[in-house]
């Protein structure tokens, strides 16, 4: 098979060619780091980080680099709200950026460049389109001037005439045109600043990232990623001010993922309808997160769901019937605090059921493989087996597929339960190598889609953690019910013991009896 990607560029999928054979540079536009991420920035970048980990998969040498805006006005705004520095206040949420990136298992780029590092050569990208006549100067301030750029438009597929006509931007009369954007602007007193030949200024934002990722890729380099949001005017205004400044061709390849909607609205914090990856990594496993994003293809737009439980009357109800923080059916009124704790997240809660499946059936695999035997060549069957990462590499050889990835990772894991528990009549050593070849199988496929990277015991014992936490139990307390339903049994007191395990079984706990004694897990 050969890699097809979805081109926004050509609008159509085509062969992924490296402009050089055996390595790829890869470029994705990273955060403005003025306040913590939200669900609609984990999905971005879990796209990024599988496409980077199945280009190293297929053996490519990836040069991936990732940036952050640290200067800009809403950084500039929000400093002065809480009385800092534009410096500390970008240091602190690039720290948190990689708190919330690291949980989600998204592994760091190679380069992960800062604007305010880059002032010089951001200063020289915007020599050379003024050079060019492809910028001009007003009072201090460099614009791009569009109509300089006659392909201007082939990323968005927008016409320049009417882009021209229905342009919503502040009206500007020093501009030539109302589509012209800022490469340079003219700091106000108070703000952060530095020397330029205009004047003491800052950057535009869209010049940032053509100058960032040109220097560590080259003029032309193979994958450029972000949301879907930033294809106009975003990565429009890339292409152009950097293809304008070379005179070459700037990414070939334009990725863009869906975005994440609540009650049909994309999650932003213009609309405030977003909740942080903090928010939920605090109630449900980083991990179930991670697979709640992967289980739509990445082009798709993402529906998560939202649930209102009234705390009061336990009425369950769509988040977009509770108006004015007030349950319609009951009344109960409610403060800001106690509204977002009562939101439900369906799909994260079955999220981290399919995970506890998995990790109580790659530990199961564990288990039986601990022994160190080996197995002879031959395995139970076979043509499943053996098809198992055929079938995955077709996936994500298909634009990046990981919903089909992930099903093929659940057919791994029913195989493993098939032949563990239809061993009998099998010699050892034949179900020890299917066993191995299973791993081996359900390794890779994790390893690609960043899950199943956790000891099982460790990633079980969190899951049921997190699911006690979002019930409102104790583990401790349900221990303390399980001994005492173990010793009813030993007292012979069976009416006791039924009476716990009903009880058990309605705080939604389920028991395990073996001649080992009693365990639990959630339902």
């Amino acid at each position: 098979m050969t890699l097809h990607v979805w081109n926004s560029l050509s609008n159509m999928k085509e062969e992924f060619r490296p402009l050089v054979p055996g390595r790829v540079g890869m470029y994705v536009c990273g955060v403005t780091v003025y306040d913590m991420c939200h669900v609609g920035h984990a999905r971005a970048y879990v796209t990024a980080d599988v496409v980077y980990r199945y280009l190293r998969h297929l053996g490519l040498e990836v040069t991936y680099v990732r940036n952050f805006t640290d200067v800009d006005d809403k950084i500039i705004r929000r400093a002065n709200e809480l009385g800092v520095s534009s410096r500390e206040l970008a240091d602190r949420f690039i720290r948190e950026f990689h708190v919330d990136m690291d949980a989600l298992g998204i592994l760091r780029p190679q380069i992960e460049p800062r604007v305010t590092e880059h002032i010089p050569d951001i200063i020289h990208t915007v020599e050379a389109l003024v050079a060019r006549e492809h910028a001009y100067v007003v009072d201090g301030d460099v614009y791009f001037d569009v109509g300089s750029f006659a392909p201007y438009g082939k990323l968005s597929k927008r016409n320049l005439e009417d882009l021209r006509s229905g342009a919503r931007v502040e009206v500007d009369e020093r501009k030539r045109s109302p589509l012209d954007f800022a490469l340079w602007k003219t700091s106000k007193p108070g703000e952060p600043s530095w020397p330029s030949p205009w004047g003491a200024g800052r950057p535009g934002w869209h010049i940032e990232c053509s100058t960032m990722s040109t220097k560590y890729l080259g003029e032309t380099f193979d994958l450029h990623g972000g949301g879907k949001d930033l294809v106009f005017p975003h990565h429009e205004n890339e292409i152009a001010q950097s293809e304008a400044a070379t005179g070459k061709p700037f990414a070939r390849v334009f990725v863009h993922n869906g975005f994440v909607n609540i009650d049909k609205e994309k999650m932003s914090k213009s609309l405030n309808n977003f909740f942080t990856i903090r928010e939920m990594t605090g109630r449900y496993t980083p991990e179930a997160l991670r697979y709640f994003l992967l289980g739509t293809h990445y082009r798709s737009p993402i529906n998560f769901d939202v649930l209102f439980v009234c705390p009061a009357c336990q009425a369950s109800l769509a988040r977009a019937d509770v108006e004015g923080r007030r349950c319609p059916a009951c009344g109960a009124g409610l403060d800001e605090a106690q509204a977002r704790a009562a939101v439900q997240f369906p799909s994260l809660e079955e999220a981290q059921r399919r995970l506890q499946y998995l990790y109580t059936t790659f530990q199961r695999l564990l288990l039986a493989l601990g022994q160190g035997l080996t197995g002879a060549g031959e395995i139970l069957r076979a043509p499943e087996v053996d098809g198992l990462l055929p079938r995955f590499r077709e996936a994500m050889d298909d634009d990046f597929n990981a919903a089909v990835g992930l099903a093929v990772l659940a057919d791994a894991t029913r195989l493993v339960n098939e032949v563990l528990d239809n061993k009998e009549g099998h010699a050892a050593g034949l179900v020890t190598s299917t066993a191995q070849r299973l791993r081996e199988a359900i390794d890779t496929m994790g390893e690609v889609l960043g899950i199943l990277r956790c000891p099982p015991e460790d990633a079980l014992c969190c899951l049921r953690d997190r699911c006690l936490a979002c019930r409102g139990l104790d583990a401790a307390a349900i221990d303390r019910l399980v001994e005492e339903r173990t010793a009813a049994r030993k007292a012979k007191d069976f009416a006791r013991a039924d009476a716990l395990r009903k009880q058990l079984g309605e705080l939604g706990v389920e028991l395990m009896d073996s001649g080992k004694g009693t365990s639990w897990k959630m339902k």
